[in-house]
């Protein structure tokens, strides 16, 4: 585990860090291998979840992920995303940034960009009603982890050949974050999912706050050390 020097340390101190990426990225991963080496050198970590995270927002994690999506119109699918992140804003993070603490996010405002981007609805849409639903509260760095599509469905214990089959019979299961199964997110089709991962490479060019994108079909220790190389590199 990497030890943070007190210059890391008083970088880090008071910043919002989301981890995103396809599926099967990695990013939970990344987020709880940083976390445990911050916590471990003396920096107060929370976290947060996108969806969910408060009991509000898992109420509406549970309508946009544990259901079948095929009726939802993107746009409705963005504003129940912003209404989960408004509250995680206003009860998890900005509570935390104000006390000094690192927030260590899994997924936020890029992952809307990404998937309700590939669903259809405008980018730069999407982004402008964040402004609304986020305020000021954006994220000081936002790391995509980069996978390609067939090794991600793969580390999911699924195969590519998968997507968008079987919907029907997953509906109601919410596992896009904790388990194999896919969710309504993870069973649109395979050009979907390609889709998306075009939407987080083009992150860096129109995003408000800084995007790095990282190369994620290494084993977790590797790309735990390109995350730390970003970290020191980049200029809050």
């Amino acid at each position: 585990m990497r030890t943070p020097d007190c210059n890391m340390l008083s970088k880090l101190a008071g910043k919002f860090i989301v981890f995103d990426g396809p599926d099967g990225c990695g990013k939970s991963t990344q987020r709880r291998m940083l976390g445990e080496a911050l916590s471990a050198a003396g920096l107060e970590v929370a976290y947060g979840q996108d969806p969910g995270g408060t009991q509000i927002g898992n109420r509406i994690r549970h309508e946009v992920l544990g259901h079948d999506l095929a009726q939802m119109d993107p746009r409705c699918e963005t504003f129940l995303f912003m209404a989960s992140r408004a509250q995680l804003v206003a009860e998890v993070i900005e509570p935390a940034l104000r006390a000094g603490k690192v927030v260590l996010c899994d997924r936020f405002v890029s992952a809307t960009c990404a998937y309700q981007g590939a669903a259809g609805f405008d980018i730069g849409s999407i982004i402008e009603l964040a402004r609304y639903a986020i305020g000021e509260t954006w994220p000081d760095l936002t790391i995509v982890l980069d996978v390609d599509v067939k090794m991600g469905f793969e580390r999911t214990g699924r195969k590519s050949y998968h997507a968008g089959k079987h919907r029907k019979k997953h509906a109601g299961q919410q596992t896009l974050f904790d388990g194999v199964q896919p969710d309504a997110m993870e069973a649109r089709p395979i050009a979907f999912h390609r889709s998306v991962r075009e939407n987080f490479l083009k992150l860096p060019a129109i995003y408000p706050k800084p995007v790095r994108i990282i190369p994620a079909n290494q084993d977790p220790e590797q790309v735990q050390a390109a995350v730390w190389e970003v970290l020191e590199s980049v200029d809050f």
